[in-house]
């Protein structure tokens, strides 16, 4: 069960734009208090010493955005034993049982997102960097109808950025 604690912005009028994302904060700090072995078992995975290390690892610093390189880097410090492709196995293990978002850059280049709502992203070039749009920042409209037997699952935008010629 979900459970917001009330604030100062709470208690403001509903009107406030503000008020609505200070309980958003509210829900995923509590949603990334859930330990890692319950979340892994809630989602239908066993969780194995290295899955719970990696969800761990992914899940302690709230929503962001990893490679799997990143990833396997960050199980080195941490001392995990565990090899680049067993991280690749459970990153896509994860995102199969919807505890991870996959996003598509480049053809080479794929970052696992811990915020599995419907969002979309800024994407870097240049700096590899790639981090969520704001809000409700983009809408998306008119989309073309499924082909027959098919439905549209969801709409993930990459929009892409570079920095302003002249700009140091």
């Amino acid at each position: 069960m979900e459970r917001i604690l009330p604030t100062e912005r709470q208690t403001r009028s509903l009107d406030d734009p503000e008020t609505e994302v200070n309980a958003q904060d509210r829900r995923v700090s509590a949603a990334f208090q859930i330990s890692p072995r319950s979340r892994l078992r809630d989602a239908g995975l066993r969780p194995t010493r290295q899955r719970v290390a990696l969800a761990d690892i992914l899940y302690s610093r709230g929503h962001r955005h990893v490679s799997a390189e990143e990833l396997h880097a960050e199980a080195v410090i941490a001392r995990v034993p565990v090899s680049l492709a067993t991280v690749y196995n459970t990153l896509h293990q994860f995102t199969e049982a919807g505890l991870l978002r996959e996003v598509a850059v480049e053809g080479t280049r794929t970052y696992f997102d811990t915020n599995v709502d419907d969002h979309h992203h800024f994407y870097v070039e240049g700096e590899s960097r790639i981090f969520d749009i704001p809000g409700k920042g983009l809408d998306v409209g008119m989309l073309p109808e499924a082909p027959e037997g098919m439905e549209i699952v969801r709409v993930d935008v990459v929009v892409r950025l570079r920095p302003k010629a002249g700009r140091n």
